[in-house]
């Protein structure tokens, strides 16, 4: 793929792979999230197993792609379509952190992401502490709070209380028309002023 794996522009930043937008973090997300919603529906009925930043490519058009599937991973019992959705919630996370899930700092204060970040998620101060500073400034909090509560939900303990991955993407696609919305109306404003 001409762009690479999303954890290379999440997590190797430099000359080569410079930082992913807000519009395209969350685009990025949403197509993943469609990906996943496909292998888990009735046609295709796939248990990805192994979602990940490192598994999802970026075309030339930013689009996502999901990699390194086979279908002898589509296994009953143990895992299921919710470990998935636990999977992308995490992988969500990474996206709008900039951080990866075993990033070295956390690990040695003896935090992984999910329990650095669980904290701030409720508030919005939180949420700016949290977010990736590449990307200050390119969200509303709204669009902020809304991406980071379906992170939550994604990786909640009780997999009952998780979305499927077709919750997942009508969420997702309302951050972006919420986002959208409030773009146009910021920009209506200051052309009246």
């Amino acid at each position: 793929m001409p762009h690479g794996s999303l954890d290379k522009h999440l997590f190797k930043r430099g000359s080569h792979f410079k930082p992913l937008s807000w519009k395209l973090r969350t685009s990025i997300a949403l197509g993943a999230a469609k990906g996943l919603a496909y292998l888990h529906s009735a046609e295709a009925n796939v248990i990805y197993r192994d979602l990940k930043t490192a598994n999802i490519l970026i075309d030339s058009r930013y689009n996502a792609k999901l990699s390194d599937f086979a279908p002898e991973y589509a296994i009953r019992g143990y895992l299921t379509k919710k470990s998935d959705v636990y999977s992308f919630g995490v992988v969500l996370l990474e996206i709008l952190t900039g951080r990866s899930v075993n990033e070295r700092h956390l690990l040695e204060t003896g935090y992984d992401l999910i329990s650095w970040a669980m904290p701030y998620l409720t508030s919005e101060n939180g949420i700016l502490y949290v977010m990736d500073a590449e990307i200050k400034g390119q969200y509303t909090i709204r669009a902020a709070l809304g991406a980071f509560s379906l992170a939550l939900k994604c990786i909640s303990a009780d997999p009952k209380s998780r979305p499927d991955a077709n919750q997942v993407v009508q969420e997702l696609e309302q951050l972006q028309d919420l986002e959208n919305s409030e773009n146009i109306r910021s920009e209506t404003l200051q052309t009246v002023l």
